[in-house]
This record gives C-alpha cells, sequence and structure tokens, in this order.
C-alpha cells in the first residue's frame, strides 16, 4: 500500500531554509506535499512559490502585504491570511503533519510553540526557540508528545550518532564535540577584525545561509547558540559540550560515549541533507547530490579563540546563569547583527553590546510565554539605546 504524503507547513519558505526545503519537495512530490507556506515580507518569492506549489494556504506576516497576495493567489483556490497570529492559527491545521520552523530569531518562537502544542512533528530550524524557551518548549513537547527532529547540520548529526544508543542518553554520552567551520575570519587577530566589513563576513567559506546565521557564525555566536540548542535537545550540561573548529565542515559533529568510543556523521557541507532528514521522519531520501571524495580532504581540528571572539563565552555564560539570561543573549545578539549589517555599529562592538545587556539584567529562573516576551522588548530597547550612546 503506498504511503501517503507527508503533509508540510514551511515556516520561513522565502529563507535560505525554505527555498532549499521546496527544492526537496519539488525533486520528490511522491513523497511530499508543501500544504502550508509563510514568509515575512517577500511578497514576489512567495506568490511565485504558492503558484508552482499550490499550497493549501499560505500566511503573510506583513499586514502591510496581504492585498498584493490576496489578489494573486485567491483566484487559484488558496487561502490567504496575515499576521502573527494568523502563523499560529494556521501551524494547528488538521491537514498538516510536520512543521518546518524556519523563521529568523525570536519571531519563531510562538509559531513553533503553538504546532507544538497541537501535537505536530517539529523539523527544527530555528535555533533561537530553544536558545530563548528551552526548558519550557521541552516540556511543552513531551505534554503533548510532539516529536522534534533538528535541521541544523550539527544536531541533526548529533541525532543521528545517538540513533540505536538506547532510550535517553545520560547514561551512555561522556562527551558532545559540536563542530564549527570558525567562519570566515578564523585566524584573524582582535585588531584586524575592528576593520572587517559586512561584504567580507557575508563571505562564509563553506555553506550558503542567510545574512543573519552567516554574521553570528562569522562572530562564533552560531556555535554559542548551537551549543544552548544542543544543551535542551540532547539533555547534557554545557560541560559536557564541546566546540572543536573543523574548518572543512565535513565532519558535522560527533558523540563521545563512555567507553571512549566516538561516533560521527559526515557529509558534504549541504543543508539539504539535514532538511531531507527531517522531513523523511530519519528515513533517508535518496538523491544524486554530489559524493564525497575522501581523497580529495584532510582533517583538522583547533579549539576556538574565545577571546578573539568573545561571543562563544557570553552565550556559556548566559546558560550557566540560566533561566533569562539566554533570553537576554538572543534579543541582545539580534539587535547587534542587525545593527552591523546596517554598517551602525563595528564587528568587535556587536560582543560588547550583548555583554553589556547580559550585565545589566537581573536573571529571573523561572519564565512563561508572556514574561519572556517583555524582556525580550525590554532588551531591544536598551540596546538600541545603547547604539545611540555609542
Amino acid at each position: 500500500m503506498k504511503e501517503p504524503k507527508r503533509r508540510i507547513a514551511l515556516l520561513g519558505s522565502t529563507g535560505s531554509i525554505g527555498t532549499q526545503a521546496l527544492d526537496i519537495i519539488r525533486d520528490h512530490r511522491e513523497e511530499f506535499e508543501a500544504t502550508l507556506l509563510v514568509a515575512r515580507s517577500s511578497v514576489d518569492l512567495l506568490i511565485a512559490q504558492a503558484r508552482e506549489f499550490h499550497p493549501r494556504a499560505v500566511v503573510i506576516a506583513d499586514e502591510s502585504l496581504y492585498t498584493s497576495v490576496h489578489t494573486a493567489l485567491s483566484p487559484l483556490g488558496i487561502e490567504v491570511y496575515t499576521g502573527s497570529a494568523a502563523i499560529e492559527e494556521a501551524v494547528q491545521r488538521p491537514d498538516i503533519d510536520i512543521v518546518l520552523t524556519a523563521m529568523v530569531g525570536y519571531a519563531g518562537l510562538r509559531p513553533t510553540m503553538a504546532a507544538i502544542r497541537a501535537g505536530k512533528t517539529i523539523a527544527l530550524a530555528n535555533k533561537e526557540t530553544l536558545v530563548v524557551a528551552g526548558e519550557l518548549i521541552i516540556r511543552e513537547a513531551k505534554a503533548h508528545q510532539a516529536r522534534i527532529i533538528p535541521v541544523d547540520s550539527e544536531h541533526s548529526a548529533i541525532y543521528q550518532c545517538l540513533v540505536g544508543e538506547g532510550e535517553g542518553t545520560e547514561s551512555s554520552v561522556e562527551k558532545i564535540l559540536l563542530t564549527a567551520s570558525g567562519g570566515p575570519f578564523r585566524g584573524y587577530s582582535a585588531t584586524e577584525l575592528e576593520q572587517v566589513t559586512v561584504e567580507q563576513a557575508l563571505r562564509h567559506p563553506n555553506w550558503v545561509m542567510g545574512a543573519k546565521v552567516t554574521i553570528d557564525s562569522a562572530s562564533l555566536m552560531n556555535k554559542g547558540l548551537e551549543m544552548i540548542e544542543a544543551r535542551w535537545l540532547f539533555d547534557v550540561s554545557p560541560e559536557d559540550i564541546e566546540i572543536l573548529v573543523h574548518p572543512q565542515s565535513i565532519i558535522h559533529s560527533m558523540v563521545q560515549f563512555r567507553d571512549g568510543s566516538i561516533k560521527a556523521q559526515l557529509g558534504q557541507p549541504d543543508m539539504r541533507l539535514p532538511i531531507s532528514y527531517a522531513l523523511g521522519l530519519t528515513e533517508r531520501v535518496a538523491n544524486s547530490y554530489p559524493r564525497l571524495d575522501f581523497t580529495q580532504y584532510s582533517f583538522t581540528f583547533e579549539r576556538p579563540d574565545m577571546e578573539t571572539f568573545p561571543n562563544l563565552g557570553l552565550a556559556y555564560e548566559a546558560i550557566h546563569r540560566g533561566g533569562t539570561a539566554p533570553c537576554v543573549l538572543n534579543a541582545a545578539n539580534e539587535i547587534a547583527v542587525a545593527a552591523f549589517l546596517e554598517g551602525r555599529i563595528g564587528f568587535r562592538r556587536m560582543s560588547e553590546l550583548i555583554e553589556h545587556a547580559l550585565t545589566t539584567h537581573t536573571t529571573t529562573p523561572h519564565y512563561d510565554l508572556e514574561s519572556l516576551e517583555g524582556i525580550d522588548l525590554e532588551v531591544r530597547r536598551h540596546s538600541t539605546e545603547w547604539l545611540a550612546r555609542h
């Protein structure tokens, strides 16, 4: 008997992860269906995607753009909605099996929570969700039996390494080895970083990603956020997550077990691989992508330079403080990255802004979505004021 198609909601369909997910759906239409497309403001691309994949519904987050999308798509029988509340409602639709959460930053938190509470399977590409509210997200996922399959290449690698290791990781896992490319500025001195440009920071040596995550990779904040994400996804302490710079980006991460054995997941630096693993519900989806030729690689590893790139240390500080501190880290970082991309702040000053936000915040150990929302807004306001003064 033929398996029914897996019905996918793509939150952030016009971004880097979303467009690559649609590449996979395009090549495997007998297995997958794009049921819901959600975009923030990329009207033309959203309309083009909807015309090609004919989802049952689309949501444009920016309400000022609703008329354009509705005029283009409603004659095709596609339901059109707008606003952040509409996203939360749409992900709960009964005709959705998997919700790929690829919205950028804090904006992905509430839709992900809504999908979890509806018992959907989550293909998680929005690391900020677990950074900001990891304890709450994991608790809700267990309560509603919502499966979370990570899409980040590193967390997908760890997930794959743990397959077959039994229920729970605490009894067998000794350490997680989280790999980092080192970004475009690996080996730079603090003085050299003072002069780098936005264009240089956006030229990642191995990966093709969106602007925000590319800047995070250049500053090593991305690895700090991934460390926090791994802490919650795999229930390990931050002390048991070691960051290793692996410039070739072929070994996507490793797990060291209590007997000293290490399992690693390797592959081309292509985000379509972890995306397809998640959409396939951990069944491997065949493809014709380039294969590895091991004779062309030498694998090297080094420690991250946390003095020159202090964001990684700030992430460890935030998770050690716990409670609301990671929310502060994330909000300040989003403001810092946006300011850097707009040319309003230098590369090194991003860390100063984030450190200021953490230093001036009084951490609260317990939180809910409403309190996190207030903290997020407050930190963004204070960070914007800090920018104006500096």
